[in-house]
Parts: C-alpha cells; structure tokens; sequence
C-alpha cells in the first residue's frame, strides 16, 4: 500500500471529483488574480496600441484559465462522451493547457530569480508567485497523461507560441520585468522562445504516454 503522501501522483487522486473540482477553483482563483495583476499593462496597452494585441498581453492568467477549462472537461465531461467536433476543440484546449503552463511557469519562476540575482528586492509576494508559477508547471507535468491533445492541437499552440513571443518582444508588450533585467531583454526574448519550444516537445513527449490517444490516432 502507498504512504499517504505518495497517492497524489495516482491516477485516483488526481482525477477524484473533490480534488478535481479543488484544483478549478484554486487555478481559477490564481487566474482572477493574475488578470486584475495584469490590468495596468493591459489599460497601457489598450490606451497605446491596437486592441488585437490585448490576448497577447496576460500570458500565465491565460495559461491558468486554460487548465481551469480543461480540468472542467475533466471533471463533467470525460473524453469518453466528447463529440468529434468538441473533442478537437477540448483538444486544443488541453495542449495550451499544459504547453503554456510549463512554459510560463518556469518563465515566471526563472525571471524572478534572475533579478533577485541581481540585486532587485524580492519580497513575499515574490516568493507567493515563485511556488504558485512552480505548481502551474508540476500541474501541467502531472494532468498532460489524462488529456486527449493531438498533434495538430500543438502545432496550433506551438504557432501562437512563437507569435506570441514575436509580439512581447518585438512590439515591447512583455510581462514588466524587474529594472535590472532590462539589459537582458535579447537574452530573455530568447529564453522565452527556447522554453515554448520544449514545452511542446514535453508535451508531445507526455502525450507518447496515453495509450488511449495512440490506440485511436
């Protein structure tokens, strides 16, 4: 029998209805959270820019509002009863969910390091964002083996990945850094396009192990 500690990587735990449903109202909780984060950049950008660029600014609420959904499918509608054209749509749902929680929450993580590191003052908040951006990736890790995401489901991410990045960087629209990294800005730009590109392989390498989704692919 399994310590008790260890059930939560059982696919009884993780799929219980009470843990399920604690997990959407945690995520979206964190996703309120991060869009009202994200609303002074967001008024600047609406204010500044054409309003087609506003879905390219919040990129770990997003990234949380994508999991939330996908652990609802979860939850009240398993893959089992999905319809063609709704199961591609929770498809696609599913692989933003675990690509760009994997992404982002290492980005997250990695960028406040980086400017404790360098002299920026870090305070509780910080360290709040670092283990709830550190749980988005271990969430992401732990839920992709339960999703039915496709392969063409992540070339659609992996493009809106890379576009993505092409505007944060490129149009100035990023998430707001700390001062002392903004001499890295070609480094993290970078970074960032690097870590999208091995969530997807993560992604695909996870999505290898349903057997499930091979058997009717």
């Amino acid at each position: 029998m399994l310590p008790h500690w260890m059930r939560i990587w059982t696919k009884e735990w993780l799929l219980h209805p009470r843990n399920l449903l604690l997990l959407i109202v945690v995520n979206g909780g964190g996703t309120i959270y991060g869009y009202m984060w994200y609303s002074n950049q967001l008024n600047q950008v609406a204010a500044d820019k054409p309003a087609w660029y506003l879905p390219f600014v919040p990129d770990s609420p997003t990234a949380s509002l994508f999991l939330t959904v996908a652990l609802i499918g979860l939850l009240w509608l398993p893959p089992a009863g999905r319809k063609p054209v709704s199961s591609a749509i929770w498809a696609l749902i599913e692989a933003f969910a675990v690509v760009t929680l994997f992404k982002y929450g290492i980005w997250a993580v990695t960028m406040i390091v980086a400017g404790g590191l360098q002299g920026d003052s870090l305070n509780w908040q910080h360290y709040m964002l670092i283990v709830s951006h550190l749980g988005m990736a271990v969430e992401a890790l732990l839920y992709a083996k339960f999703f039915t995401y496709r392969w063409s489901s992540l070339l659609v991410v992996t493009i809106w990945s890379l576009w993505n990045d092409g505007m944060d960087y490129m149009t100035g629209i990023f998430p707001y850094l700390p001062t002392v990294l903004h001499d890295n800005l070609n480094e993290i730009a970078w970074f960032t396009v690097l870590l999208g590109l091995i969530g997807v392989a993560l992604a695909a390498w996870l999505r290898k192990g349903n057997k499930q989704l091979e058997a009717r692919s």
